[in-house]
């Protein structure tokens, strides 16, 4: 059984297929879940909008998801994804492109 927290909410942290490169981490309620398993595509829960979304949707820049994981704690989710574009909305392939050491976050 999974643990969605109180708002029921899982972590998602996104992993590509073939680089192994950590992409994103996003959120997913049940729904988005459901969508992902269902389509074959990544979806998630926009915590800012409080909709649900699939990855791509506007951009172009989809997740086919080849794998989905859950974590030993079943608090976590991982989705092993075949990246279409760029995974990150400042146009960078992950959004893990910055070293703690070079920026600070605003």
């Amino acid at each position: 059984m999974l643990k969605f927290d109180e708002r029921g909410l899982i972590p998602v942290v996104v992993q590509d297929a073939d680089t192994k490169e950590v992409l994103m981490l996003a959120y997913a309620n049940e729904e988005a879940l459901k969508k992902t398993v269902e389509t074959g595509f990544a979806h998630y829960w926009s915590r800012s909008r409080k909709k649900l979304w699939m990855k791509g949707e506007t951009s172009g820049n989809v997740q086919e998801v080849v794998d989905v994981r859950v974590d030993c704690d079943c608090d976590a989710i991982l989705y092993i994804v075949r990246q279409k574009g760029v995974a990150c909305h400042t146009g960078n392939y992950s959004c893990f492109f910055r070293r703690l050491s070079d920026e600070v976050c605003d």
